[in-house]
């Protein structure tokens, strides 16, 4: 108790054995926090030193926390978490305060889902200055989880980094698109679509490894050479004739350039469907990000789920707006 009351414990510490047991790696913690791997290891031994046990098992790699550490783990991240939604609610006390904001989202919201987002959220915080990125959901999901961003919408992923919560936003079921006129009616079958290839989407995009995995459940090969990371490249390729694709609603409604040349029909097996969804760390304001989400819920009802129906009214409510 003297040491305690001597020494105290300090919130970089928390903050650096935290990262640290996260990542296994001090260089790591460090780099995630800002600080030299010499302070972050100084900020962990003044902790050690405070609680009078060693914290961390040196010994192996990656680094892992000793049977105290673990122990002390659980306290020390419900500290952290106190401490940061208390800081957010006093955000939330006069939303005008709220200083900066990074979110993170897929490209298929570039058209006009995003930009209503932002119109909104301007409104919603004047005082604010907001990051908005795009990139793929895996990417994005890596930089929540790292916290170089507050928010991500996203396509949910197999497994969720821990410390994330999902909100989920849209349902956005798989489709065919195929050259416009390339088949009398919907297939009944893959066959149908042999004499073209299948373009697919980059496996190292959620939504390319979803497709992938789908096929081999269904035990379904089709020929396939090209492998694509844009969807307007996707969308330009079948509209030219060059293969068919396995895309959603969202991602056809974005390639509008390309209506006239391509048609959209049920998939001739199994049906599937991905979920886009917004995200945010467990210690973020549920509170905001309620709101936010909200708000997407009703652009995405208008911009996405009306006029997908109406454009594909075999779809029904498979294309449809999530609630929590």
């Amino acid at each position: 108790m003297s040491q305690l009351q001597n020494r105290s414990v300090t919130l970089r510490g928390l903050e650096v054995f935290d990262a640290l047991v996260s990542t296994g790696s001090l260089h790591e913690a460090a780099r995630r926090l800002g600080l030299s791997p010499s302070a972050a290891s100084q900020q962990l031994k003044n902790l050690e030193d405070v609680l009078g046990e060693e914290l961390v098992d040196r010994s192996r790699r990656p680094l892992a926390p000793t049977p105290a550490g673990r122990a002390y783990l659980v306290h020390a991240r419900q500290a952290l978490m106190h401490l940061r939604q208390g800081a957010i609610e006093l955000s939330l006390k006069d939303l005008g305060r709220l200083r900066s904001l990074e979110i993170g989202y897929i490209d298929d919201f570039d058209g006009e889902v995003m930009p209503r987002l932002a119109v909104s959220l301007a409104e919603m915080l004047p005082n604010c200055d907001m990051t908005i990125v795009t990139g793929p959901s895996h990417l994005l999901l890596e930089d929540l989880a790292q916290r170089r961003s507050e928010l991500a919408i996203a396509a949910r992923a197999p497994e969720l980094p821990e410390g994330l919560v999902e909100l989920p936003l849209l349902r956005d079921p798989f489709v065919l698109a195929v050259p416009r006129g390339f088949l009398p009616a919907a297939p009944e079958s893959i066959g149908a679509l042999d004499r073209l290839p299948l373009l697919r989407y980059e496996k190292s995009q959620l939504i390319g490894r979803q497709v992938a995995a789908h096929l081999k459940r269904l035990r379904l090969e089709p020929q396939s050479r090209i492998e694509i990371d844009s969807n307007q490249a996707m969308f330009g390729l079948v509209a030219s004739g060059a293969g068919w694709a396995i895309s959603t609603p969202l991602g056809y409604l974005r390639a509008r350039r390309f209506h006239g040349q391509v048609d959209v029909h049920p998939l001739p097996f199994a049906k599937f469907s991905r979920t886009i969804s917004l995200f945010h760390h467990s210690d973020w304001n549920e509170e905001i990000s309620g709101i936010i989400g909200e708000k997407l819920r009703a652009i995405l009802k208008t911009v996405v789920v009306e006029p997908g129906q109406a454009a594909m009214p075999w779809l029904g409510d498979a294309l449809s707006v999530l609630s929590d």
